[in-house]
């Protein structure tokens, strides 16, 4: 049975302050939790069911510490409705700061809210092969755990840097392709992309913030054919990322 201290620490970890002050968060689900397995993620505790332990490979080839949990305990504990595999607890690391050139395509996330919609794009961004992204310090925090549930494991291979944006954007070498999406952008259809620089996206609501906007050097938009006002964030990363790649 799981202790009413162990409780209180792992609901904690569904408070940003509480994580920040234990350097950790949580991983839920059998899918995330193995892919945090084979990542060089640091992980602090695991509380397995029977049926978890029976099937995971990975964990019986680690010196890991873990609890056996029923899926009641395991499912009171964590943020999921129903949760009959695993929960882990894992160590935060240390941002990698790094600079985009032309070499790669790297995503900045302009004040991006929903934990949702951060958790889709870095899941979105592992499909394509972007090991970078970049969001102003308003997105939503990348340790929340529906953003991690979002990105299905994602999470593991996918570098995310707080920045000032502006700031950030303002010290890029001038020469750096700069690509904004915005309904007054250019149609994606008729422009030659190279998957190189920086590709940003802007609020769920309002697009990109006008300070950050200016840095842009070329807006983009996929054009709309029916009576839509507008696209998810996350579905329209998807699409713009494709048309990078398309060539």
């Amino acid at each position: 049975m799981l202790s009413k201290a162990a409780l209180k620490y792992i609901n904690s970890l569904q408070v940003k302050k509480y994580r920040y002050l234990h350097q950790a968060f949580l991983v839920e689900g059998a899918k995330s939790v193995q892919e945090l397995l084979l990542s060089d993620y640091t992980i602090e505790k695991l509380f397995v069911t029977e049926e978890f332990l029976r099937k995971s490979t990975e964990l019986k080839s680690k010196s890991l510490a873990y609890e056996l949990i029923d899926e009641k305990d395991l499912t009171r504990a964590g943020t999921y409705t129903t949760n009959n595999a695993v929960l882990a607890i894992a160590k935060m690391k240390a941002p990698i700061f790094f600079q985009p050139d032309l070499s790669v395509l790297s995503l900045a996330l302009d004040d991006i809210r929903d934990p949702g919609n951060l958790g889709t794009i870095i899941r979105m961004a592992d499909w394509y092969g972007l090991k970078h992204i970049i969001c102003s310090e308003t997105c939503a925090d990348f340790y929340n755990p529906k953003v991690i549930a979002a990105t299905m494991g994602s999470f593991t291979r996918v570098n995310v840097l707080y920045v000032d944006l502006p700031e950030y954007l303002k010290k890029l070498p001038v020469d750096l392709p700069l690509y904004g999406a915005s309904l007054r952008g250019q149609n994606i259809h008729r422009l030659t992309l190279q998957p190189g620089g920086v590709l940003i996206m802007g609020n769920e609501a309002h697009g990109i913030r006008p300070e950050v906007e200016k840095y842009v050097k070329q807006l983009i938009k996929i054009p709309r054919f029916g009576q839509a006002e507008s696209l998810n964030v996350a579905n329209a990363t998807g699409i713009i990322l494709d048309n990078f790649f398309r060539n």
